[in-house]
């Protein structure tokens, strides 16, 4: 399937953002990211020229994503939805099934393989191997026995990460709750994602007339494309400065961004 550039957007978007390899370039290691320098004044300006009708949709805990963008809390969907809170900082979390069994695995996993690095959130558990590639087969073996007989938990393989969560949760589901409230509901749904765990937002936004942009390469269902983290940003900025022409004086220039 053939893929373009994202179109020019107007004041009426929702605009729903992938955070690791699409607003910050991935890292080795989950905690070693760089957020860009002005990344937090960017996506503050975006959330008030779109009303608040901007929230990330992340694989990441909430209060992760918080951190990395202090002092900034925009909407965001967690752990692929199992955390959400709305514009009005409503938090709703759905119960941790026991993980226990499924961390004590994983940890034996690293213990005996160098490179590996397990994260455990509040409803999942994920094990990176981004530093030992060759351990892909031996992540996917073991993390699917160990959901066998508990149809509660499902496994999703990301870039580099193998990761068990709840049944029944995605980036899609999270979005589509999001623009069934104010101040994302009647808008123009866009989502921009890197990974293969984005493909349920593609699939929710595209058939309801809005924008799936994929970031980087491999087959994707968005028919918009974003080279990098890099292109994201630069896009934004377009965005914002899209966004604010029409109430700029004439002597006034955009702003630019390092």
């Amino acid at each position: 399937m053939s893929s373009q550039l994202p179109p020019p957007l107007g004041r009426d978007t929702a605009l729903f953002l992938d955070f690791d390899g699409t607003l910050v370039a991935l890292a080795p290691t989950p905690e070693a990211i760089e957020i860009p320098s002005a990344l937090v004044a960017l996506l503050e300006d975006l959330r008030d020229q779109l009303g608040g009708a901007l929230a990330v949709v992340s694989g990441r805990q909430i209060d992760v994503i918080d951190r990395f963008l202090a002092p900034l809390r925009l909407p965001a969907a967690g752990e692929h939805g199992v955390q959400r809170r709305d514009s009005q900082g409503r938090m709703q979390e759905q119960h941790a099934p026991d993980l226990v069994p499924i961390l004590d695995i994983a940890n034996e996993l690293a213990r005996v393989h160098e490179g590996l690095l397990v994260e455990r959130k509040h409803a999942a558990i994920a094990l990176h191997y981004r530093l030992a590639p060759q351990l892909e087969a031996v992540c996917r073996d073991a993390m699917s026995r160990a959901i066998t007989g508990r149809p509660q938990l499902e496994l999703l393989h990301g870039k580099f990460v193998f990761e068990i969560k709840p049944t029944g949760v995605n980036k899609g589901i999270a979005i589509e709750a999001f623009m069934n409230e104010a101040p994302f509901a009647g808008r123009l749904p866009v989502f921009a994602g890197d990974d293969t765990t984005d493909e349920s937002g593609f699939a929710i936004v595209q058939p309801r007339g809005g924008i799936g942009i994929k970031v980087g390469s491999g087959p994707s269902l968005a028919l918009h494309r974003l080279e990098s983290p890099r292109a994201v940003y630069e896009w934004l900025v377009q965005l914002r400065d899209q966004l604010a022409a029409p109430a700029r004086r004439k002597d006034e220039s955009p702003r630019s961004d390092g």
